[in-house]
């Protein structure tokens, strides 16, 4: 029966989609300059992302409705069908009907040129998001699934995939209340939609600038910030500014404490806290870990506090370091203070290891650098990408490409729209988007995953292709792991494709490859100058590597402090104090540096609204990924066996598996919390043949 095929079966049983004829090498995609065509106008043009109604911004009003008959006939299927395997087959195609819709729209609102489309894209969302809040209070379905749940003889015929993900379906309508009694309910429905409002709110004044009178400022100083007839407008804290005034004056103006916002962030949390009570939690962070790696606010702290007493030496010798530079620069001001370490480790780096940026763009066209991600993913896992055209009106802007990967034996797997490059209203953040998840369809086949990866690359012109920076070639192999999990993963259920798991998990693929993007056997396979063809020299590559781990220590216990007062905020409640007192008392125990009077960063700290409770996810899968890179790849980062074990063990299952049986299945055993600090720690450790090459 195909709910019951296992997902080791399901490679061989999919039907190959063989290799097609408009293929063409990835680097061409993006050497080549667009022709300046401009996209078709509405009557002349296809869908985007080939959906036939969008053709037109009306058309997301077509297709949500059509999503929405649909959800409505596949309730009234799984309300009135006996509990089985299917009962989660039709929760899952519940599921697709919708996301398929507010997952596209999601990514439109934010990214089309045109406000016709963002705007239609803005109303698909809040149509689909009401019909999710009230699928989630349905009674009638809520009960189908419990039917299944409860009984054991069901549950226990359920392959382990299967009932993973009925459970995370039990899981989210569980969190809405709806396993209480009617007055609870709506308390519970009232409580979600106040946190949604306020986390909205919080966020945009986690952006909102503050203003100062002119007279309070040196003048000076006045053209670092924008003026508004008399007074100073501070939108940002200028941590590389090389004036130590400019960034004391920017760090105590910007996070001067807003009375509006502090009221947001006390009712968000308060808020977030009696919800998790109201459905059977201790916390909120008891609420939000369930699932994932670390399981519980207990075994964070025993993390971050570990790996905080491991850094403290390491740190207090950083910022020995940057004291001394402040000192050589400014001798009349050498206490070090907050708002230093970015500007003085900056300029460590420079000093020691001669990384300017300029030196290294030559090496790093974009189309070599595609080359480069398109042959690792071949050496280790048999796939390659290649440009295809897109149909008309299938992308949004003439400079979007679109990837098909493919694999060696299994043909295509998926497709990538790659928005990489600067536009006008486009946002300033480098992100993947799942459009559509993989899944097994009814019919046997497989439902393509879909993604788009969006970065803010300068484009190229007539005579100069697009160079990135080491930064920016960093950051598109990090996405591109991101990618490479949606399209790798072969899910039975779209509820758990790809990056659609634990959010200390979903990290891991991602910085993982930021290790192959730092390892020169790697990077010399396409580094080449654009106008020479030199290779970009070892050296180069290992004292770039080199810098990085210069003051990284007092960078990753700033990491640790803000990880801490993230799991302190969604603790137990009432919190003991103000949450201004507690930033103090944890920045002066995680931190070191001192807490500055009348500032108040936490309401700058954006993360606690997507991040809540999660932020020492970044750690904990830097600390996966550095013990998969160690363990499978450092000897041999094109070891195919252990790239298909990767995929095997890992990238295959999305949020299929708990994530430790992942991390297990990977590195052959069962890493501890120790395991985990410890590869953190020696990350930081220079290599010593760095200096031994450069002194030859």
């Amino acid at each position: 029966m195909l709910c019951a095929r296992r997902l080791g079966g399901l490679r061989a049983g999919l039907r190959v989609r063989r290799v097609s004829t408009r293929w063409s090498p990835v680097g061409a995609a993006f050497t080549v300059q667009p022709q300046g065509r401009r996209l078709d106008r509405p009557g002349e043009r296809g869908g985007l992302f080939g959906v036939p109604e969008l053709s037109a911004p009306e058309g997301f009003r077509v297709a949500q409705e059509k999503a929405l008959r649909k959800t409505e006939q596949l309730v009234r299927r799984v309300c009135t069908t006996p509990p089985g395997p299917w009962t989660v087959l039709i929760f899952d195609e519940l599921s697709d009907s919708l996301c398929r819709v507010a997952d596209l729209a999601d990514f439109v609102k934010i990214a089309h040129p045109e406000v016709a489309f963002r705007e239609a894209a803005e109303e698909a969302c809040r149509s689909i998001g009401t019909m999710v809040e009230k699928l989630n209070t349905n009674v009638e379905l809520y009960q189908s699934l419990q039917r299944l749940l409860a009984d054991k003889k069901l549950v226990d015929s359920l392959d382990p995939e299967t009932r993973r993900v009925a459970e995370l379906f039990m899981f989210d309508f569980e969190i809405s209340g709806i396993h209480l009694d009617r007055e609870k309910r709506k308390r519970a429905v009232d409580l979600n939609v106040k946190i949604l409002d306020l986390s909205s709110a919080f966020l945009m004044g986690t952006h909102f600038p503050n203003t100062i009178g002119k007279h309070l400022l040196p003048e000076r100083i006045w053209h670092h910030f924008e003026l508004a007839g008399d007074h100073v407008v501070v939108d940002s804290l200028r941590a590389e500014a090389p004036d130590d005034l400019v960034r004391e004056a920017a760090y105590k103006i910007f996070l001067y404490p807003n009375a509006g916002q502090l009221k947001r962030l006390e009712e968000l949390l308060s808020s977030r806290d009696l919800l998790a009570k109201l459905v059977g939690y201790p916390t909120y962070s008891h609420r939000a870990l369930q699932g994932t790696i670390a399981q519980s606010p207990e075994t964070v702290m025993e993390f971050l506090e570990k790996l905080s007493d491991r850094l403290s030496e390491r740190t207090m010798k950083d910022f020995e370091m940057i004291r001394g530079m402040k000192m050589k620069l400014n001798p009349q001001n050498s206490e070090l203070m907050p708002w230093d370490p970015p500007y003085y480790s900056g300029l460590i780096r420079a000093e020691r290891f001669n990384i300017e940026p300029s030196l290294y763009c030559p090496f790093f066209s974009l189309g070599a650098c595609m080359e480069g991600l398109s042959l690792l993913f071949n050496r280790l896992l048999g796939v390659s990408l290649y440009g295809e055209q897109p149909a008309k009106g299938e992308v949004w802007s003439e400079d979007v490409r679109k990837l098909a990967v493919v694999h060696e034996s299994e043909g295509l797997l998926g497709y990538i729209y790659c928005d990489f490059f600067q536009r006008a209203d486009k946002p300033h953040q480098d992100c993947h988007f799942t459009i559509r998840g993989g899944r097994l369809k009814e019919d046997g086949d497989y439902q393509l995953p879909v993604v788009v990866l969006m970065l803010n690359l300068p484009q190229s012109s007539r005579n100069l292709p697009t160079l990135l920076t080491p930064g920016m070639m960093e950051n598109l192999f990090h996405e591109m792991g991101h990618a490479m999990h949606s399209m790798l993963g072969r899910t039975r259920y779209q509820h758990v494709t790809g990056t659609r798991c634990p959010t200390d998990f979903a990290e891991v693929p991602s910085i993982l490859m930021e290790y192959f993007a730092n390892d020169y056997r790697v990077v010399h396979q396409f580094a080449r100058h654009y106008q020479t063809g030199q290779s970009l020299p070892r050296n180069m590559v290992s004292r770039l590597c080199e810098s990085k781990k210069v003051c990284a220590a007092a960078d990753m216990q700033l990491q640790v402090f803000y990880a801490a007062l993230d799991q302190i905020y969604h603790g137990k409640h009432p919190l003991q104090s103000s949450t201004t007192d507690i930033l103090r008392d944890t920045q002066e125990r995680f931190y070191g540096l001192p807490y500055v009077p009348n500032t108040a960063w936490q309401l700058r700290f954006s993360h606690l609204v997507g991040y809540g409770a999660k932020y020492y996810s970044y750690l904990m899968s830097r600390a996966v990924a550095s013990m998969v890179w160690r363990e499978c790849f450092r000897q041999d980062p094109f070891n195919r066996a252990a790239g298909e074990r990767y995929r095997r063990e890992m990238l295959a299952h999305g949020g299929g598996r708990e994530p430790m049986l992942m991390v297990q299945g990977m590195l052959q055993k069962c890493p501890s919390i120790d395991d985990f600090v410890n590869t953190l720690v020696s990350d930081l450790d220079l290599d010593f043949e760095t200096f031994l090459m450069d002194s030859t």
